[in-house]
């Protein structure tokens, strides 16, 4: 596995112990249909959290919350629109990103954009 990979699966976990200790519900992780993917699908009340998860160990390629374009934004959306299509039970989502600035295994900064696009 690159280090590329483990650091995007160290960063998922990461993000998934956040959410957990803010009082979400993990729904779903790596969520997939096809070719689309969901890092996590969580829940907060009723309402239901589409989060992509950007992990970098530096900033040479910008902050890791710039790495969701507009086309990435697009491609979650149609993605969550396919886990609404299988999970009616779920009419109100949201888009958040989480941003996780890593140094080695040591977190420097978790940034929690809830709403980040729409």
């Amino acid at each position: 596995m690159s280090k590329h990979s483990k650091i995007g699966i160290k960063g998922e976990q990461i993000a998934a112990n956040f959410l957990l200790n803010k009082g979400y519900s993990i729904l779903h992780r790596n969520w997939r249909s096809g070719k689309k993917e969901i890092d996590i699908i969580a829940q907060k009340d009723d309402v239901v959290v589409i989060v992509e998860i950007k992990t970098r160990t530096n900033f040479d390629f910008g902050f890791p919350e710039e790495a969701v374009t507009r086309n990435k934004q697009a491609f979650l959306k149609s993605a969550a629109a396919a886990f609404i299509d299988n999970n009616p039970q779920y009419p109100i989502i949201r888009f958040d990103i989480i941003s996780i600035l890593m140094d080695e295994s040591v977190v420097k900064e978790i940034v929690h954009f809830e709403e980040a696009f729409y």
